[in-house]
């Protein structure tokens, strides 16, 4: 079988298919700038859903769910999905808000990391347009809103979609002219931020189809989600790429994609319920004292930063170690994990007896 290099969609074969690049070599080139895209990786929850009321978290890996309105959603990983596709994120409101707060927000969002769009030249005369692609369903209908933000939220570009019919799954596509103003990262900071409004207000809130020099995080008379209670609404297939056309989604194998997430968050357990074996942590004593042991242990990738790491005992419970076959709970004193930079780090954990200590733990360095 020949092959040819066709620089517009990737390699060509004898037989007239063409097989796009970045998936023939796995994902590496990374034609999509958004990671878990596809809602497949979940490491905290695992599918659980999560309670939001004027709070905020991580949710399915990468994305960060903000509501600092008056009502109640949950957010988990759902197996709703259009074809082609296994999970999606649902967001269900629980207890509505229906008049927001000039500067209440329900969203979702994704910082993206410098490193990851540098070539794009936002914030130069060469910036490059980019096409955000995503599939979504909802309960509701109408104009819906989201936005691309800088790292310092002060450069900001509103966009809206519509949703034509409910409990449809329908693929939007918006086509963003790159932003030649404005300071935008390149390197381990927050490069660009997409995210989408599901109850915004008025001070968040701006006209569509525009760079605008201040914090806009939706599109003024977007339909509110939050604003009714039991209204669902679900998102998969995001895609951020280089470009005026969207293409294809960028599907990466799952141990890729996992990799690409456990670079901003990592545990040490498997998805799902605490695991209370096989613990990844491990504390020798350390001669001439009877309350510190001393343990080291790698990363799975080379993270961000230096992440925040805490310690778990074998009924995960944080800031706690186990001593093998004798007791849970065993104070792990703060501030006694030592970074060795991004790939590894050593705990000197204290406690009280003088044996080996185990346990799990979470290295987190998020955007």
């Amino acid at each position: 079988m020949s092959v040819s290099v066709n620089g517009t969609n990737g390699l060509t074969f004898n037989d007239a298919t063409t097989q796009n690049t970045s998936a023939f070599y796995g994902g590496l080139a990374m034609r999509n700038r958004i990671i878990n895209g596809a809602m497949v990786i979940d490491q905290r929850n695992a599918g659980a859903s999560v309670t939001y009321s004027n709070s905020g978290g991580y949710t399915l890996d990468r994305w960060l769910f903000d509501n600092t309105t008056d009502g109640t959603v949950t957010v988990q990983q759902s197996s709703t999905a259009p074809v082609g596709f296994s999970n999606s994120c649902l967001v269900t409101v629980t207890a509505a808000d229906v008049s927001l707060a000039a500067t209440q927000r329900c969203r979702i969002r994704q910082a993206v990391e410098g490193f990851n769009v540098a070539d794009l030249g936002f914030g130069t005369a060469s910036a490059s347009t980019v096409t955000l692609s995503f599939w979504v369903r909802s309960s509701l209908t109408g104009t819906f809103g989201g936005a691309l933000n800088n790292g310092a939220a002060d450069r900001s570009y509103p966009f809206s979609y519509t949703i034509s019919a409910a409990n449809t799954w329908e693929q939007k596509t918006v086509t963003v002219a790159g932003d030649t103003s404005g300071t935008w990262l390149t390197t381990t900071g927050i490069g660009l931020t997409a995210q989408f409004g599901l109850g915004i207000g008025s001070t968040f809130s701006g006209t569509a189809g525009a760079w605008v020099g201040s914090q806009i995080m939706s599109t003024t008379g977007a339909t509110s989600l939050i604003g009714t209670n039991g209204a669902t609404f679900y998102i998969t297939g995001v895609q951020l790429e280089k470009g005026s056309t969207a293409t294809s989604f960028d599907y990466r194998p799952y141990g890729t994609e996992l990799a690409l997430c456990q670079r901003y968050y990592y545990q040490s357990w498997g998805s799902g319920a605490f695991a209370n074996v096989g613990s990844s942590f491990g504390g020798i004593p350390i001669p001439n004292t009877l309350t510190q042991a001393l343990g080291v242990t790698i990363f799975p990738v080379s993270m961000r930063a230096s992440p925040t790491v805490v310690l778990y005992d074998d009924l995960g419970t944080s800031s706690k170690v186990s001593q093998p076959g004798l007791a849970n709970n065993l104070a792990a004193a703060a501030g006694n994990v030592t970074l060795t930079g991004w790939s590894a780090a050593v705990a000197a954990v204290n406690y009280t007896v003088s044996y080996p200590v185990r346990g799990h733990y979470t290295a987190a360095i998020e955007l």
